[in-house]
């Protein structure tokens, strides 16, 4: 038992997929991510004031408030719940189908 779970074990870290290295962003006056090689943004590794990033969070819009997140919530669950209440319909037998016009010609 125990070869069995080293080999899985050295398998499994044989397989895993090495961490991926991004590049760096940086930042621009304005506190809008840019790619660093942009004209306007400042060098890598260079942060803000407090006072700036306080000046650039009063700028930017609030996002939504709690009561929009569960109205959104509820939303989706009456949707999911009235898709749960349907009926089932697989339609192989003739109940399951109103009459066509024409079924009277038979």
């Amino acid at each position: 038992m125990r070869p069995l779970i080293v080999i899985l074990v050295v398998l499994d870290l044989m397989l895993a997929a090495p961490a991926a290295l991004a590049a760096p962003t940086c930042l621009n006056k304005s506190g809008d991510t840019v790619r660093c090689e942009a004209a306007g943004a400042m060098p890598v590794g260079w942060t803000p004031s407090p006072q700036q990033l306080l000046i650039w969070q009063k700028s930017r819009p609030p996002g939504p408030s709690t009561g929009d997140i569960v109205k959104v919530f509820c939303t989706v669950g009456l949707l999911l719940a009235l898709i749960a209440l349907m009926p089932e319909f697989d339609g192989t037998q003739a109940e399951d189908w109103d009459v066509q016009e024409d079924d009277d010609k038979e």
